[in-house]
């Protein structure tokens, strides 16, 4: 967790190349898009259907990548600044007219705040995802590999405690004569109970970069309720509602661990730590990006 960051703070034992984001949801819904190890069975519960089955999978990176950047270009916008948007610049939008309106809520089309991608990082959202002209994303959002067994989760490589169920929703029909005969059925692929780490890898570490992180933790922890910023879908339903915190970058492998550890507490090295992180580190880093933003796009 502690490379390189080329930042105004020094510390011979930390970088900030690699970070730990928290995730807890009582129940996040991904579409179709969660992977389970099913094909993996060979004895044991691994119906999907049963509450106690023990089938563990894969969150892609794709829908947690969409919700962090949202968050991300939020905070860039509450600085006054524009964010790049997600959709391609020439791409022939079907509706057009809400992409307008996009525009207009503080976005930029894409890749228009350079003029060479690979001399000019653009904005900062730009110089971070990525994804103009050839240019690759300095930020790589991994997997969250989960499992319903506590102990076989390995925190130090972005997995979680999660438990998988297959659901079924009926619409059922409403007058006394059919006797809630259903009408249509919907599955859908559910994950509850998620406690675990989310690993991204800085491919180049900034200090902005970490900034725009630390912001964009604490916008959507604090937005976790709101229907633009909840994770996935089934929303209206509770689903999606992500507490999240960076986990401190200057804790090591052992002390990233601890935070997972229900029956233990923080230690003192682990509390003087979060007053280095707190006074010294974190505010280096939000005037970073402060003044990034402050240049424009």
């Amino acid at each position: 967790m502690t490379g390189s960051a080329q930042t105004p703070v020094a510390h011979d034992d930390a970088d900030f190349e690699d970070v730990y984001i928290r995730l807890q949801a009582d129940l996040l819904v991904i579409g179709d898009s969660i992977m389970t190890d099913r094909h993996h069975a060979s004895n044991g519960n691994y119906e999907d259907d049963d509450p106690q089955n023990q089938i563990g999978g894969i969150i892609p990176a794709f829908p947690l990548s969409g919700w962090l950047r949202h968050g991300m270009e939020a905070v860039v916008q509450d600085h006054g600044g524009t964010a790049c948007h997600p959709g391609e610049v020439n791409a022939n939008f079907m509706k057009d007219g809400v992409y307008t309106r996009d525009l207009d809520a503080g976005y930029h089309e894409k890749g228009t705040c350079t003029d060479d991608p690979k001399e000019d990082d653009g904005c900062v959202i730009f110089d971070l995802f990525g994804g103009f002209g050839g240019v690759p994303g300095k930020v790589m959002r991994r997997p969250v590999k989960f499992n319903p067994v506590r102990s076989s989760v390995d925190y130090t490589r972005g997995q979680a405690e999660g438990h998988y169920r297959r659901l079924n929703r009926n619409v059922v029909s409403r007058n006394r004569g059919d006797s809630r005969e259903p009408l249509r059925n919907a599955e859908l692929d559910a994950v509850a109970n998620l406690d675990g780490a989310w690993h991204l890898s800085f491919r180049e570490s900034k200090p902005e970069f970490v900034g725009l992180l630390v912001e964009a933790i604490r916008y959507l922890d604090d937005h976790r309720t709101d229907f633009m910023h909840q994770l996935g879908g089934a929303r209206n339903f509770g689903a999606g509602i992500v507490d999240c915190e960076l986990i401190n970058p200057l804790y090591d492998e052992h002390e990233l661990k601890r935070v997972f550890d229900r029956g233990r507490g923080s230690t003192n090295a682990m509390d003087e730590k979060d007053d280095q992180w707190t006074e010294k580190y974190r505010p280096v880093f939000v005037d970073a990006l402060e003044e990034r933003t402050s240049e424009g796009p």
